[in-house]
């Protein structure tokens, strides 16, 4: 049987072994969803969103993309967010790289990647607003891995420059934002040691659209 074909097989099995623990699994599914979690990660393949955070189907919203990145003229990742915080009313944004990324990776190392070029332009514009910091460290390794980091830290200033997420923050105080890394060679996520709020603070000035004061 081909790779194609055994996809079939795999999710007859995954129902019934779904269905053996509660036979009401799928009818309880298709009620509603209520997730807290809105996860936006990169589309590589070896980061599935609510395997890695222990998760069952229904408990993450989830946008995935190139770098996992939060672009202003973006249509898509905007829907997004603006049905997680005024639809779904999730709890906490995360934002979630992961070392070995290969967008990042493109980012430090620039060539031609003909549609690929403008996507990645908003990594590269993380390099220069960081550069300084970047360029100061010689391990080529390490470089990589900060810029992944800050990559996610830009992701969620990006996220704070939204509409739908100021206006929900200022009525409830949530959403709650996150940044994250995830190790492809331990399995493990790690939480960015930031202080968002006080970052934030540092920058509203610049950004806040004054929604609070509606």
């Amino acid at each position: 049987m081909d790779e194609y074909r055994q996809i079939f097989e795999n999710n007859k099995a995954w129902v019934q072994s779904k269905l053996a623990n509660d036979e009401h699994f799928f009818s309880k599914l298709a009620s509603d969803q209520k997730p807290h979690f809105l996860y936006i990660g990169c589309s590589d393949s070896r980061v599935p969103a609510n395997v890695i955070m222990g998760l069952d189907e229904g408990e993450v919203f989830v946008h995935r993309n190139i770098a996992n990145l939060v672009v202003a003229t973006d249509n898509n990742i905007n829907a997004v967010i603006q049905y997680a915080v005024e639809y779904l009313e999730i709890k906490h944004i995360i934002v979630c790289g992961h070392y070995g990324c290969g967008g990042v990776k493109a980012a430090l190392h620039p060539t031609d990647m003909g549609q690929l070029n403008s996507w990645l332009q908003g990594l590269r514009d993380v390099y220069r607003i960081h550069q300084q910091e970047l360029d100061g460290i010689s391990d080529a390794h390490h470089k990589f891995d900060r810029l992944v980091e800050l990559n996610v830290i830009e992701q969620c200033v990006n996220l704070v420059k939204i509409d739908h997420v100021q206006r929900k923050w200022y009525q409830t105080g949530f959403p709650q934002l996150h940044a994250w890394v995830y190790d492809l060679h331990k399995g493990l996520l790690k939480e960015l040691d930031i202080d968002l709020g006080a970052y934030f603070s540092s920058i509203r000035s610049i950004y806040d659209l004054k929604i609070g004061e509606e």
